[in-house]
């Protein structure tokens, strides 16, 4: 489940909505007052959802957002006068008075929009980096020499080790290298 942040100057108020929140059945993680207490906890959480007021102890909503990570979205709870110059596509606006239907609704799309990224981004094939990227080449290239393999086959070799050992394609270059590596 996506972490939520509630963030406003007003303790009490931060406390309402955390309230309101988990009554709900989100996962409020943090009340903060202050936009350095937030950004804190938004470090530790990589991702999540922040729903503050327009104002905190030490910096407003649009300074808050550019702080905070890409992987978090931001709900903004202020007058009708403030949420109609927000123009930032990754701020969503409840307009005051609150409406707890409204807030409730809000949170639960920026939550969504928060679980569909971050199945994304597992989706995402990890990068790897270039030592890794080089055991696949020389393992490759061993197969290759010694094997009388293309590099399409000694990938295919690889891909299909690798899954039938139940190991990443990194592990099993490096079984590869250790074992044809000594016929060398």
């Amino acid at each position: 489940m996506t972490n939520v942040i509630v963030a406003f100057p007003k303790p009490e108020d931060a406390k309402s909505i955390r309230n309101i929140l988990v009554k709900n059945g989100f996962p409020v993680v943090a009340v903060c007052t202050s936009g350095a207490q937030t950004l804190q906890y938004a470090d530790d959480l990589h991702n999540g959802v922040v729903v503050c007021g327009y104002r905190l102890t030490d910096m407003i909503y649009s300074q808050l957002r550019e702080d905070l990570s890409e992987q978090f979205d931001m709900l903004l709870l202020a007058s009708r006068r403030f949420t109609s110059e927000v123009d930032d596509k990754r701020i969503r606006c409840v307009a005051m008075p609150l409406k707890v239907h409204e807030l409730l609704a809000s949170v639960d799309a920026a939550v969504e929009e928060s679980e569909l990224r971050k199945k994304k981004a597992r989706q995402q094939p990890k990068q790897r980096n270039v030592f890794d990227k080089q055991q696949i080449m020389l393992a490759k290239d061993l197969l290759m020499k010694q094997k009388g393999m293309t590099e399409e086959e000694a990938h295919r070799y690889l891909q299909k080790s690798s899954m039938a050992n139940g190991v990443n394609m990194i592990e099993t270059a490096q079984m590869v290298l250790s074992i044809l590596g000594k016929n060398v």
